[in-house]
């Protein structure tokens, strides 16, 4: 799969019992499993998030082949979520490039900056994502997609390197 661009645009779609074959194989990368729990786990976790109403698991794909997973949800609806000091309409993300041959290609930052134009188009009023403060080339990738960082806090995860996309703003133009 090449390298992204400013041309790439990623399809999401909502999960299906059908992908978690998939999601089973990508969650024991070494690439993945070393930030996610068990794959077990987190399988049914992503099973319970289908028909939850504060997160949405999706698969993106690129020319109709599946390259990552990634998960909406809204701290606001989850009960005594860490982010709730976040604007009413924030939305959080998560997200974990597949296959670890994709990684280092551009595609984990421009997939988040097209989540977040679409989010943003959808009347989203921030995006907060939260890497493992070790997880260096998630950081990265988060900052090429603008995000900056707030605090590091502690999530039910544990240690979370805290970082923030506002919408950008309009400007007049004269």
């Amino acid at each position: 799969m090449p390298k992204a661009d400013a041309t790439t645009h990623y399809a999401f779609r909502d999960v299906v019992d059908e992908d978690f074959t998939l999601l089973a194989r990508w969650l024991a990368e070494p690439h993945i499993a070393e930030w996610w729990d068990a794959v077990d786990e987190e399988l049914a976790s992503i099973k319970a998030s289908m028909t939850s109403v504060e997160t949405r698991p999706m698969i993106v794909e690129l020319d109709g082949a599946p390259l990552a997973y990634i998960q909406t949800y809204d701290p606001h609806l989850e009960e005594d979520h860490p982010y709730q000091d976040q604007p009413k309409g924030t939305i959080g993300l998560d997200i974990s490039i597949g296959n670890s041959d994709l990684l280092g290609k551009g595609h984990g930052s421009a997939i988040i900056r097209q989540m977040a134009a679409e989010l943003f188009a959808a009347g989203a009023k921030r995006i907060v994502i939260d890497p493992h403060p070790a997880n260096t080339r998630a950081i990265r990738a988060y900052e090429k997609a603008g995000f900056r960082h707030v605090d590091t806090r502690t999530s039910i995860y544990g240690p979370a390197h805290f970082m923030v996309l506002d919408p950008p703003q309009e400007t007049d133009v004269i």
